[in-house]
């Protein structure tokens, strides 16, 4: 619900400095001729834990928000804080964006839908028979229900924690098929990155505050395509690494864009322009170019 002074909107998560969702959200707000102001809650320099997040919750609350968007690592925890879910984060057990409304606080699943629209446009015609995802938190989970629903035959999910691919896999045969989903091992992932003809990578690795590599470079061989959730920055390491090797290759900023259109028409019942968004993203990113 629109408060007096426009719309207020937050984002919570760790390590959100380089985030690019509060200019994006602005800017089409400024486009559109709404009042719109998106801030960050970071609890890196709040000096608060994942656990502190119905604290965070209630306080943006009693401040007039309408909404929040959640990032990494608290769209699991939030779960527990909240009025009530929409059906796809009650499916996903994931929540990416908070709907204040009715003084209720609602959860809703915007990754899945941004990932699927994304994919959708820059790897339209990519083979999905055998799909590898690497991470299984809330991430992870979105971009499993999306890689389903978008037809991939089998989905072969590894975390670092087994329990946790385990059980995202069990679920995700639940929904759709017995024979859809499985779980295998981190030390496995040479094995299946030979065996598959994707690779979703959804885990933190890569990001600005958590750099690195989340597999072998050598592992990405041509005829393997590979997607990103990272887009701090864009060109993650594995990204790079990737394209090097020839492989086929979907950055973060996509997903980015299409998870900010859904969750912005969420959050002031308008429709943005996602095409404008996607614009403003690449400029936003230094001028690289993001599917449309």
């Amino acid at each position: 619900m629109r408060n007096q002074d426009g719309y207020l909107v937050g984002l919570i998560g760790s390590g959100i400095g380089p985030s690019l969702s509060p200019p994006l959200h602005e800017r089409e707000a400024d486009e559109l001729g709404l009042r719109y102001r998106y801030r960050r809650w970071d609890l890196d320099v709040l000096g608060k834990p994942v656990s502190a997040i119905g604290e965070l919750l209630t306080a943006a609350r009693t401040a007039g928000y309408d909404g929040l968007n959640i990032t990494h690592p608290g769209k699991q925890a939030v779960i527990e804080h909240l009025d009530g879910l929409s059906p796809d984060a009650v499916e996903l057990g994931a929540v990416n964006a908070v709907v204040f409304t009715g003084g209720r606080a609602i959860g809703h699943n915007t990754d899945w839908s941004g990932f699927a629209r994304s994919f959708s446009h820059g790897l339209a015609d990519a083979p999905v028979d055998r799909v590898v995802l690497l991470g299984a938190g809330g991430a992870g989970a979105a971009v499993a229900h999306a890689m389903l629903i978008l037809g991939a035959g089998v989905l072969r999910v590894l975390d670092v924690d087994l329990r946790r691919s385990e059980a995202l896999a069990e679920s995700l045969r639940a929904r759709f098929g017995a024979d859809r989903a499985e779980a295998a091992p981190l030390d496995s992932v040479a094995e299946a990155l030979a065996w598959a003809d994707g690779f979703v990578h959804a885990t933190p690795t890569g990001m600005a505050a958590h750099p690195g590599l989340p597999v072998p470079a050598e592992l990405l061989r041509p005829g393997l395509w590979v997607a990103d959730v990272v887009y701090r920055p864009l060109e993650t390491e594995l990204v790079l690494a990737a394209r090097a090797n020839g492989c086929r290759v979907l950055d973060g900023g996509g997903m980015a864009v299409f998870q900010a259109v859904d969750s912005f028409r969420l959050f002031t019942g308008v429709e943005p322009d996602a095409v404008r968004m996607l614009r403003h993203f690449a400029e936003l990113a230094g001028g690289v170019h993001v599917h449309p």
